[in-house]
């Protein structure tokens, strides 16, 4: 005959059953984490900066964690193709998404309809990377300093030109030259290469393009680097002012292409959490660093709340510099 256990130790029977399933740590996710390969998606070809910076990361990421990390080149439509992919992958940290300026801060205002929502879709982990533009002229006919840029540019309202191969790069000529009062004329380019071909031929007046690439033309002594767009200070550009210092710009803000890490939206924060740490500890290593700047990519890292504030204050500024520009993709 079956004896009935008095209420009490059937509630607490019950209680103990039920635990495992009901009363798991908030850490329990992130000890678990990973336990099979993350794939870095990276919206462009390899090769590039978002490519190698993904890959430096994601080998020690590999050997820190025990588990492969799997770099995934989607490029195409500005970026927007990687970005789609990553916003609908499930949200458990397997699925991450290195993302360029545009992809997360221009692309809502280039477009009537992106297929993603940058600021809703995705988690912010961290910040990974800044790059260093400069604006360069050519050294044998060039000027010698902005303001001599500036002198030129308005004695001759709309003769000068300038290429940009990139919509930051554009956006930074577009900033500058309202900025002064100038009249430049933009004209596209395909890619940084074909900007730089434009400024050694003659096509254009003047660029503005990435230390990395411009730097070795300087040093050959090719090209003549005026001023850097960012106020950090670099140990390679000792000597190049900030376009604010050389024009007498009071409050120019700093203008860099950038790279982040997301994940898709709803990947729990514990992971999010672990992954920015892990990123962080990367980037500080000395040896990384090197790597990293030896292609322009100057490794900077944030907290989670950190990028999304610094998204959505990023969102804002560009949103009505593209619709001061007129400038859509669509």
């Amino acid at each position: 005959m079956t004896r009935a256990l008095p209420h009490g130790v059937l509630a607490l029977s019950l209680a103990i059953a039920m635990t495992p399933a009901t009363a798991q740590s908030p850490d329990d996710d992130a000890a678990r984490y990973p336990n099979r390969a993350i794939h870095i998606v990276v919206p462009f070809p390899a090769g590039g900066p978002a490519d190698i910076m993904a890959r430096l990361i994601g080998h020690q990421m590999s050997e820190d964690f025990g588990q492969p990390v799997v770099v995934d080149n989607r490029p195409g439509a500005n970026t927007i193709v990687g970005a789609q992919a990553v916003a609908r992958a499930m949200p458990d940290g397997y699925t991450l998404l290195m993302a360029i300026d545009s992809t997360l801060t221009m692309n809502q205002h280039l477009y009537r309809n992106p297929p993603y929502d940058p600021l809703n879709d995705f988690a912010p982990i961290t910040l990974t990377a800044k790059t260093m533009s400069l604006i360069a002229v050519s050294a044998a006919s060039g000027p010698q300093t902005v303001k001599e840029l500036i002198a030129r540019a308005k004695a001759a309202p709309g003769k000068l030109s300038y290429g940009a191969g990139t919509i930051t790069t554009r956006l930074m000529g577009y900033l500058f030259h309202k900025a002064v009062g100038l009249d430049i004329v933009f004209v596209p380019f395909k890619g940084t290469p074909e900007t730089v071909q434009g400024l050694l031929t003659g096509s254009v007046d003047l660029i503005y393009a990435a230390s990395s690439v411009v730097k070795p033309l300087a040093d050959s002594g090719q090209i003549r680097l005026l001023a850097r767009m960012d106020s950090r200070q670099l140990a390679a550009l000792p000597d190049i002012p900030t376009v604010a210092e050389a024009a007498e710009l009071k409050g120019f803000d700093d203008v860099s292409v950038w790279l982040g890490m997301v994940a898709p939206r709803g990947t729990p924060p514990s992971i999010i959490n672990k992954l920015q740490q892990k990123i962080a500890q990367i980037l500080a290593d000395p040896a990384v660093k090197e790597k990293a700047e030896q292609i322009g990519n100057y490794p900077v890292t944030s907290t989670p709340a950190e990028f999304t504030a610094f998204l959505h204050k990023e969102a804002n500024r560009w949103s009505k510099v593209l619709k001061e520009a007129g400038i859509r993709f669509d």
